[in-house]
């Protein structure tokens, strides 16, 4: 599947399992995977939709859902020994589907053993689409995107995790709350909305697509260690940054935060 197979098969399941349950879910179609994660029938019917046209395209690869892995969480341990492997991210920000937001998205990442090569964001409120294949750049909506100028004076960093909000690492400026959902957060990182972002959690499914979207568009995504990102990894935190100064910057107020918090 080319790339724009891979996004028509986003924007086909979206269309016809996703977009029209939202704003429209009944109770019985809400659940909770764990207390706070919130699943619907439409993540559930989107992921089954997708998962089964990769298996037809690619029967040798290695098919990550969120949905399979929460029933089924030893396929994480499959993905440091996988070649060819994929993550689908069903609805990317559940939470703000259930509550009627349109900051959500459905999301495919490609990887080559530890390196992702495609990445795909379609977001199906705003009709946008992101389309990041490495060394062949980033594109939203086919027009391709450029890297921005971070300004060091005044960066702007989000997090989702809502017990960080308004903390100040270091000099920089407090945090906010970013868009809770990757498939959101990271093309407003690109675009320059936001400088870098700071995540607890680090799924591949999540941020596998915009990690890829970030690097052609001159970002950096990795660890406080500053090691790069690994898809097959949980490692936390993760730092996502619009380039490498600002990673740098931000990595080494992080690790003075934390020695100083100790």
């Amino acid at each position: 599947m080319d790339n724009d197979q891979l996004l028509g098969l986003l924007q086909e399941v979206a269309a016809e399992i996703v977009t029209p349950r939202f704003r429209s879910l009944a109770a019985h179609e809400v659940m909770e995977k764990n207390p706070g994660d919130l699943v619907t029938v439409a993540d559930r019917e989107s992921e089954l939709a997708i998962a089964a046209r990769l298996t037809d395209a690619y029967p040798d690869a290695l098919i990550v859902g969120e949905e399979a892995v929460a029933a089924e969480p030893s396929i994480l341990k499959r993905t440091p020994d996988a070649d060819h492997w994929f993550t689908v991210d069903p609805i990317d920000g559940t939470k703000n589907f259930v509550n009627g937001s349109p900051d959500h998205a459905l999301m495919v990442a490609e990887m080559r053993g530890r390196e992702v090569v495609r990445g795909i964001i379609w977001q199906p409120e705003y009709r946008t689409a992101y389309v990041a294949e490495r060394g062949a750049g980033a594109f939203r909506n086919g027009i391709r995107l450029e890297s921005v100028e971070r300004n060091q004076e005044t960066l702007s960093g989000h997090t989702s995790r809502r017990s960080l909000l308004n903390e100040q690492i270091g000099d920089l400026p407090p945090l906010k709350l970013s868009w809770v959902c990757c498939g959101v957060d990271y093309p407003h990182l690109a675009a320059g909305d936001a400088d870098f972002l700071l995540y607890g959690g680090s799924m591949p499914w999540d941020h596998a697509p915009g990690s890829l979207l970030l690097a052609e568009t001159g970002g950096t995504v990795g660890y406080a260690d500053g090691s790069p990102y690994d898809p097959t990894s949980l490692q936390t935190p993760l730092l996502a940054a619009g380039d490498r100064t600002t990673f740098d910057r931000v990595r080494c107020e992080l690790a003075r935060h934390s020695a100083a918090t100790a």
